[in-house]
């Protein structure tokens, strides 16, 4: 296991032992990534969207447990607007690309191997998500995940749609 994976390991496991969620402000940075189909999908493609940015990796056993609740996320208020892009850390795809088979989901899934948009967006825990208005704007930020987050996130998506 490198450096930069223990590392996120012990931020993951501190992280997890107490709600690391908050507001935040300012403009989403802009990035483009290539996406398990093959395209390059860039953030500012969905401005007039609800978007979720979702850092993960293959090795993270929270994001592992949390990518079921985010997929029924998508499935419940993708028509209304909204979107997950799923950024993977791994640097190794395969190892990403066999986890999706055990545990498929129908969102964009975006390669980050040499985590330039991880350190954009200052990921520092794992699974780490934001919430993006219609408007580019950071509104929510998560580090970590237990179950029940998705009852926050389902709650924060709704106010963003009807803004």
């Amino acid at each position: 296991m490198n450096t930069i994976k223990i590392l996120f390991l012990v931020m993951s496991l501190i992280a997890s032992s107490f709600s690391m969620a908050a507001s935040i402000s300012g403009n989403a940075a802009d990035f483009t990534l290539k996406s398990l189909s093959g395209k390059n999908i860039k953030l500012s493609e969905y401005r007039g969207d609800v978007v979720m940015v979702n850092f993960w990796a293959s090795w993270c056993g929270p994001c592992r447990q949390e990518m079921p609740a985010l997929e029924q996320l998508y499935k419940k208020y993708k028509d209304l607007g909204f979107v997950i892009l799923g950024v993977n850390l791994d640097e190794d795809s395969s190892k990403a690309a066999a986890l999706l088979k055990k545990i498929p989901v129908s969102f964009p899934i975006l390669y980050d191997s040499t985590n330039k948009v991880a350190k954009l967006y200052d990921v520092k825990a794992m699974p780490t998500t934001y919430l993006i208005d219609r408007n580019g704007k950071l509104r929510y930020l998560h580090k970590a995940y237990k179950p029940g987050y998705e009852i926050k996130y389902a709650k924060e998506i709704k106010t963003l749609i009807r803004e």
